[in-house]
């Protein structure tokens, strides 16, 4: 069942959704690495929040006149004017007062969610509103999507792709050095409010699909899983985008697989799931990379203090130590050191002397900086720096200089 799901090989509404979910996990996941970088990710939860009043005030509007109050394109237009209006407030309170950015954040989304909820309320109770099923746009509804829908999602998260690739310089240098953007001269402000239009957009197109509560994790994220693979801005929005795309289409195949199970709430979880996947095994940011690289550096210490006791003669009492000098061949059962033990001991010795001489002096005061205890004089210092501290402290002969 599954199987067909993923070859969209169970319908024409399936196929649809499909669709739909992998057009605007792309665009979520591209979007959100500006807000991401920027270190403004609850303002995504402020818009999105901001949009339930815009989709019943729209409802209602068009029952007034006579319309189709469940017209897909009425309520994103109405949903859209209304996250605008959020969106201004929150720059407003920001500019204009002494709230700070998250406390304006927490304001505008309580007052435009509670809002949209009485209107929520008022709505069940008129004739044409029972069956409304404004309800699907809290946490997303795909039951009986047209293809009218499906093309009004992919139509504006191509429009927010084609915004991106425009945008995507000045946004990028805005979210990691507003100072120096505008030291060049480019309007911050402006970006910044670009910057929020797709964010508004993305958002407004997902709430057929994900809902405007879960829409803020298809957000952030995409992005937060791209940087565990990545260094560089341009490839984190590239691979944001294939994790949010990816989490769309398997989402909604699961869910199509397994009808009982939501939509929205299914795409959020794959998205969760590939972000658990990087944090474990990511080469770069990884827990188990990191975990791997801090046994290599607990390896290189008891080497290294193993080494420094051989040479001094004392005796080695760690356990651990004493089994990492042997598989290294550098030491024997009873602790007593091999023939390269003993030249590697004297080395380490040597280095250590060195290194003091190093750190004592001014003119070393660069290299002085990057001693540690584990790393080798000879990345830091040439061979004639090296022979002229060997020559202040006087080099014993068979020890390597």
């Amino acid at each position: 069942m599954l199987g067909d799901a993923l070859l969209l090989q169970l319908g024409y509404n399936a196929t649809l959704v499909a669709i739909g979910a992998t057009l605007l996990g792309i665009a979520a996941g591209s979007t959100g690495t500006f807000l991401f970088l920027r270190k403004r990710a609850l303002v995504s939860d402020a818009i999105s929040h901001a949009t339930l009043p815009g989709v019943c005030l729209a409802f209602i509007v068009m029952v007034m006149l006579g319309g189709d109050g469940r017209n897909l394109v009425g309520l994103l237009l109405g949903s859209a004017i209304s996250a605008w209006i959020g969106l201004v407030c929150l720059s407003w309170l920001v500019r204009h007062t002494r709230l700070a950015e998250d406390a304006a954040i927490g304001a505008v989304l309580s007052v435009f969610f509670g809002f949209g909820i009485v209107l929520l309320t008022v709505i069940q109770t008129m004739g044409s509103g029972r069956q409304a099923g404004l309800e699907g746009f809290l946490l997303g509804s795909t039951a009986g999507m047209l293809w009218a829908d499906a093309m009004v999602i992919a139509i504006g998260g191509a429009v927010t792709l084609a915004l991106i690739l425009l945008l995507r310089r000045p946004m990028t240098l805005v979210a990691f050095d507003p100072e120096y953007a505008q030291a060049r001269g480019l309007p911050v402000a402006r970006i910044d409010l670009a910057m929020m239009g797709l964010v508004m957009a993305v958002t407004v197109v997902g709430l057929k699909i994900v809902g405007l509560i879960l829409i803020v994790a298809l957000l952030i994220i995409p992005p937060v899983t791209a940087r565990f693979w990545t260094e560089r801005s341009d490839q984190v929005v590239l691979l944001a985008g294939i994790v949010g795309g990816l989490s769309g289409f398997v989402g909604a195949a699961v869910s199509a697989s397994a009808p009982n199970l939501p939509t929205g709430p299914i795409i959020v979880l794959v998205s969760f799931g590939c972000f658990t996947v990087s944090l474990l095994l990511a080469p770069g940011r990884g827990a188990l990379a990191a975990l791997l690289r801090h046994l290599r550096f607990q390896k290189r210490v008891h080497l290294r203090q193993g080494l420094l006791a051989l040479a001094q003669g004392q005796p080695i009492y760690e356990a651990l130590t004493l089994r990492l000098l042997r598989r290294a061949g550098l030491a024997r059962a009873d602790g007593v050191a091999t023939d390269m033990g003993r030249a590697r001991a004297a080395k380490a010795l040597r280095d250590e002397r060195r290194w003091q001489v190093v750190r004592s002096d001014q003119a070393h005061e660069a290299a002085a900086a990057l001693y540690d205890g584990l790393r080798d004089i000879e990345t830091v210092l040439t061979r004639d720096q090296i022979a002229e501290v060997d020559r202040a402290i006087g080099s014993p002969e068979g020890v390597p200089a």
